[in-house]
């Protein structure tokens, strides 16, 4: 399917100003025992923004069940919801499944696509890992090395030609970006060093740098920072739910006017 016909207009609120309010949480790992809990916080999230961002780990270990009580529970969201995939949820190896789950919701999945929310435009891949800066793994040595550099590589040219595509269709729009792995280390600033290879790739910071991107948001580190910005100055944030709740959010949602 063509990034034209994955492209979706979607109308929303707006405030006085004219502004978009964008709420988002990534990691919220659904149980399948969780039938109720989520239903004030979508409510709650809905009276507060315009849409609301889901940056992966949606359920707890990719079942079929976990993405059953996920739909049943965003029915109580009356805005718009755009979702990646996360890890987590690649690991029963059910995707076709959960994605025909959400078909049938309100929840929009992103995988290299995009989505015109008001005068905002939302681009979304998963990413995936590979390190930073000048530790950044290099496509060299067995084939399994190779593969693993070729994910990210894939993921970062999916980003980059869902933001060209909005560039050519809505030009001067707004972009954003929601993924899971982050494109920058300081976002992940607090995990263990031995594992910042496995929590995201420079890599993905490029289509946000040249592509004029406003904001991005992703989750995957439980242990990050909040906040950090690329080497343009093209705002992070790591919206992971266990960072939100450290940062002392109580409903464990970040909202940004754009």
């Amino acid at each position: 399917m063509s990034l034209d016909d994955n492209a979706l207009h979607v109308s929303a609120r707006s405030n006085d100003a004219g502004k978009l309010r964008i709420a988002a949480v990534g990691d919220i790992h659904v149980h399948e025992q969780d039938q109720g809990k989520w239903t004030d916080f979508f409510k709650e999230v809905s009276e507060k923004a315009d849409v609301l961002l889901l940056c992966g780990d949606l359920t707890d270990t990719g079942k079929e069940a976990e993405a059953e009580v996920l739909a049943e529970e965003i029915k109580a969201c009356t805005i718009p919801i755009l979702a990646v995939l996360g890890n987590h949820d690649y690991d029963h190896d059910q995707l076709k499944k959960i994605r025909k789950i959400f078909s049938k919701t309100e929840l929009q999945l992103l995988d290299g696509d995009f989505t015109v929310i008001g005068n905002v435009g939302f681009a979304g891949v998963k990413g995936y890992g590979g390190g930073f800066d000048k530790y950044m793994l290099g496509m060299f040595g067995e084939r399994l090395n190779k593969d693993f550099v070729q994910e990210a590589v894939d993921e970062s040219l999916k980003l980059d030609a869902a933001l060209a595509q909005l560039d050519s269709e809505h030009t001067d729009m707004k972009k954003v970006v929601l993924m899971h792995y982050a494109p920058i280390k300081a976002t992940v600033e607090g995990e263990p060093e031995a594992i910042h290879p496995f929590l995201g790739c420079s890599r993905l910071e490029e289509p946000l740098n040249r592509r004029n991107v406003v904001v991005a948001f992703h989750g995957h580190a439980h242990v990050g920072t909040l906040e950090g910005e690329t080497s343009t100055g093209v705002k992070v944030y790591n919206v992971s739910k266990p960072v939100l709740q450290q940062a002392g959010y109580e409903t464990p949602y970040f909202l940004l006017e754009v």
